[in-house]
């Protein structure tokens, strides 16, 4: 009776998991298809001279490998990409964390303010793009707002010294709106009962924000800065539309770069290179991130024991 009732339970389980691996199966394909398959294809065509109009030719080895250690525009196009990650993140996460204070409050009408924060995050990055493209021309709003102020036109993205700077300012305006509405949610999960406790125990308002704020959203706060620095690092959309990496290439970036030689210039093996070095980098990072959460995850803890202990 015994083994009948586990062969039906054996029989029924063995359904369960066929109808889920039946529900993941379209994933995995296109998971298999649209993922994995290109990365394997830009690892094999990086050892190659493959060009896109001539085809695949010959095995190159390491060739493509060392010609980008020589090739100034891919140094160029780090270091752009360096600075955009440097000044992007900090900024953004530094705004995003501002406004989720700002509208983290129950009284009527902020609500209003949280859309328009977060207005620029559902507008597409073309159109910003564009927008500002507008903004920063010799004769766009931002120039005719200095000469009332008396400071000459600037060539913003006209000029090898400005022109990234010009970028970032927009990214971080476009991009902190989605980073509020995570902080903020963040911030609404605090037990308003630390906040009394440390008022009552004396503490000002930096004290409650440094002891109570800034520990209770830190694993959000560490989600947030890994996804920012992730986006951060593929920058492609704005110098593509804005500049196309000029000029002097002072706005070119990894991505962008990627694109240029393999889609423009043709070149399949050298682009795929430059597409898998940038990988080995990025899991490097991402690896790096993990490390930074896992830490947070354990100051967290030691936390909450030391807290427990006081009470």
């Amino acid at each position: 009776m015994l083994q009948t009732a586990n062969k039906k339970i054996s029989a029924r389980q063995r359904r369960y998991d066929l109808t889920g691996w039946l529900f993941c199966l379209p994933a995995v394909v296109f998971g298999a298809v649209f993922l994995i398959a290109p990365i394997l294809l830009s690892f094999t065509f990086s050892f190659t001279d493959y060009h896109m109009l001539r085809g695949l030719h010959a095995f190159v080895g390491f060739e493509n490998y060392v010609e980008l250690f020589s090739d100034a525009v891919f140094g160029k196009a780090i270091v752009n990409t360096v600075k955009f990650v440097v000044f992007v993140v900090p900024l953004q996460c530094g705004l995003a964390l501002l406004l989720a204070l700002l509208v983290n409050r129950t009284a009527k009408g902020f609500g209003v303010f949280k859309l328009a924060y977060f207005a620029p995050v559902i507008t597409s990055m073309t159109v910003v793009a564009l927008l500002f493209m507008n903004f920063y021309d010799a004769n766009g709003l931002f120039n005719l707002l200095l000469g009332t102020v008396g400071i000459d036109a600037q060539g913003f993205l006209h000029d090898p010294r400005q022109a990234m700077y010009s970028i970032i300012f927009m990214s971080v305006w476009q991009g902190a709106g989605y980073q509020m509405i995570i902080l903020l949610a963040a911030l609404q999960n605090v037990q308003p009962e630390l906040y009394e406790a440390a008022g009552l125990d004396g503490a000002n308002g930096w004290q409650k924000f440094r002891h109570v704020t800034l520990p209770g959203i830190l694993s959000v706060g560490s989600f947030v800065l890994l996804i920012t620095l992730i986006g951060a690092f593929k920058l492609f959309t704005q110098p593509y539309i804005m500049t196309q990496g000029g000029p002097d290439n002072s706005t070119m970036t990894v991505v962008l770069y990627i694109y240029e030689r393999g889609m423009t210039d043709k070149l399949i093996g050298y682009g795929s290179a430059i597409a898998m070095l940038f990988t080995f980098a990025f899991i490097l990072a991402s690896a790096v991130g993990k490390g930074g959460s896992r830490g947070v995850a354990i100051y967290r803890r030691r936390r909450d024991r030391y807290i427990e202990e006081m009470i």
